[in-house]
């Protein structure tokens, strides 16, 4: 009994083990049944999503073979799931995979591919194009690895396109001279090239946020604001405006800017780009090219006047010489208390004042002889303190800085003289209230520079003499036409107008020049520079002569084609007891000379004449007499005797309106030099 209830109870119990089991079977039934809709549920979700994903998709089992491509995968490759059944093979075809795969299974595969390694590759398609994609490999919990592919080949190319570009820009914008920028909206630097830099001297960490107000004043800055303004109203690019700016030690620069808007994606303005050039030498030689040109026109224009004036001054001062000669002949003959010796005294006077504004004309002209003599200017201006302390009265302070070891010049004495007074004179009238009236002397270079500068100027040593006052300066419209012979500024009444003009005649006589710097307010600076001498110094003191009349006896030939100027000399000279001869033309001369038998001693001439000129005519005449001696006379000096307004070596002359005494004289030097032919 109790054997079959054991055997019952074991029975029973199997029988429960047993409908457990078949519990448990149906129950998986059913769950695997479950789970085959689940998969069949998610294969209809997912797999569409596989099959049209934009991505190369691609599943591997463990020994590496493909077991599932998607159509975006065959086309990136062009690869099918039959060519590439063998992932081996494949991977040698597409040669930069085999890489990739190496680089796998040479590290720690597990843990490379559950971080995932997301490469750039070049794979080689089934058409033999070459693709730039990106693979990122993706392990299963099974092992199986999934490979998602991106064709980022036109993407590569565009990046490689945009980095030659940037690269080719950022190797334009370093390497050229001329400087970029970038700035926001209020004209702050947001970007900036090394150039600008150079060009500024700042440091890049020194502008990036720098305002435009910080390297520009006030006026500039305007300028660029008013540019700039001008460019965001309208979105027009603006080229070339011109700015001054300062650089970080304090120097000037010109530039010549170019700006243009930076808009956002929505075309909305957020800062501007620009080029800025470095234009100062440009703009210095600009400036130097037209004070150059306007030299020029100046210098043509008082050449032009000093022809117009020489040649006024050749006539009128025949006429001095025949008005100032009659009225000496006429006073030696009136008697003391005469009732026209008064009048005759007068026109005397006139005529000597005309003579002496004719000289300035002449002067300024060019067209005067000089006297030149190597000088010590220091002792020329010590010598006139005295006077030029009386001539500029006791409210105007007179000041002196004379250079020591200064240079010697070349000029005439009397006329430098006359250009230090003249000078001195217009510095007192620009002071009506009292002044300083300075005087310096200074050893002075011109370099190169300094003469492609200024016309008609030669580099080299000068001395330089410099005359400044206090006064009232002028204004630019009086600088331009200072130097012409009667513009003035004064009262009627109280100048000519040659003072200057004078002044600018014989430093120009000399190979010098002279520049004046005024303005309104601010005095007056004439700057005259000399042609340094390397010269011993020459005897400047005047010769003492005696009031009286010298006469002669020897044969004098007068050859003058103005009748009335030919008579005058000739009664002058036989007054003083020669034998004259006149003649009014060359052949009247030459004949003359060849019918005298007896000697001539010699030939007062005029230099100008029409036929022949007097050095011409006096060469043909010593041949007729070896022993003859000649004398100039002119109103107006001719290139045939002097060479830049200095007598030729040997030359005799006197200039026109003549006195009887300055003739008198000049017939005595002449006859009695010892020379056989003093031409």
């Amino acid at each position: 009994m109790r054997d079959e209830n054991t055997a019952r109870g074991c029975v029973i119990r199997n029988l429960q083990k047993l409908n457990q089991r078949i519990a448990e079977l149906e129950n998986t039934k059913v769950e695997l049944k479950q789970v085959q809709e689940l998969l069949q549920k998610e294969r209809e979700t997912f797999f569409p999503i596989l099959h049209k994903a934009p991505y190369g998709i691609a599943l591997l089992d463990n020994d590496g073979k493909f077991i599932y491509i998607n159509p975006a995968f065959t086309n990136i490759t062009g690869y099918t799931l039959e060519d590439i059944s063998s992932g081996r093979d494949w991977f040698h075809v597409a040669s930069s995979f085999l890489e990739y795969r190496q680089e796998i299974i040479n590290s720690r595969k597990r843990d490379v591919i559950h971080k995932g390694i997301e490469k750039t590759l070049s794979i080689i398609c089934k058409n033999g194009e070459i693709k730039q994609i990106e693979c990122k490999p993706t392990l299963l919990d099974d092992g199986r690895i999934v490979v998602i592919l991106s064709d980022i080949t036109e993407r590569k190319r565009a990046e490689d396109a945009l980095r030659e570009s940037e690269e080719k820009h950022r190797t334009i914008i370093e390497t050229i001279e001329d400087g970029y920028f970038e700035v926001d909206l209020a004209g702050n630097f947001t970007f900036l090239s090394d150039s600008l830099c150079r060009m500024f001297g700042h440091s890049k960490d020194e502008m990036i946020s720098m305002n435009y107000r910080q390297y520009t004043d006030q006026e500039n800055a305007e300028r660029l604001y008013q540019a700039f303004n001008k460019v965001y109203r309208t979105g027009e690019a603006t080229k070339g405006f011109g700015c001054e700016v300062m650089t970080q030690d304090g120097t000037k620069l010109f530039s010549e800017v170019s700006v243009s808007l930076i808009k956002d994606s929505k075309e909305q303005p957020i800062g501007f780009r620009g080029i800025a050039r470095d234009v100062t030498e440009r703009k210095r030689a600009e400036e130097e090219k037209t004070t150059l040109q306007e030299e020029l026109r100046q210098s043509q224009k008082m050449e032009a006047i000093g022809v117009l004036a020489g040649g006024i001054a050749h006539d009128f001062n025949n006429l001095l010489t025949l008005v100032g000669g009659y009225c000496q002949l006429s006073l030696l003959e009136l008697k003391e208390g005469d009732p026209l010796r008064a009048n005759i005294e007068e026109i005397k006077t006139a005529a000597d004042r005309a003579t002496a504004l004719t000289r300035q004309v002449l002067a300024f002209s060019r067209r005067q002889v000089l006297d030149m003599r190597v000088l010590d200017l220091n002792a020329i201006i010590t010598d006139m303190e005295k006077m030029l302390r009386r001539v500029i009265g006791e409210d105007i302070e007179l000041v002196t800085f004379l250079a020591d070891k200064l240079g010697t010049v070349k000029t005439d004495p009397g006329w430098i003289e006359q250009v230090i007074m003249n000078l001195a004179v217009n510095a007192r009238d620009a002071m009506p209230s009292g002044g300083k009236l300075i005087i310096e002397t200074v050893n002075a270079e011109l370099d190169e520079s300094h003469a492609r500068s200024h016309v008609a100027v030669k580099s080299g040593r000068y001395v330089k003499l410099c005359v400044s006052d206090t006064g009232k300066g002028m204004a630019p419209e009086v600088r331009e036409h200072l130097f012409e012979p009667f513009f003035t500024t004064k009262e009627k009444g109280k100048g000519t107008g040659l003072g200057l003009s004078t002044v600018y005649g014989i430093v120009k006589q000399s190979e010098g020049n002279i520049w004046v710097y005024s303005e309104p307010g601010l005095g007056s600076t004439f700057n005259i520079y000399l042609p340094r001498m390397d010269e011993p110094l020459e005897e400047t003191r005047k010769k003492v002569t005696s009031g009286e009349l010298l006469r002669g006896g020897e044969t004098i030939l007068v050859v003058e084609d103005e009748e009335n100027v030919r008579r005058l000399a000739v009664r002058i000279l036989e007054r003083q007891g020669y034998t004259v001869l006149e003649a009014s033309c060359v052949n009247d001369a030459l004949a003359l000379c060849k019918e005298c038998k007896d000697p001539i001693h010699m030939i007062l001439t005029d230099v100008v004449m029409p036929e022949m000129s007097g050095p011409q005519l006096a060469e043909q005449l010593v041949s007729l007499h070896p022993k003859i001696k000649v004398l100039y006379m002119s109103g107006y000096t001719d290139n045939a005797i002097v060479h830049q307004g200095v007598l030729k070596d040997g030359v005799n002359y006197i200039q026109k309106p003549f006195t009887i005494d300055g003739l008198a004289r000049k017939m005595r030097e002449v006859l009695d030099k010892d020379s056989k032919s003093v031409r």
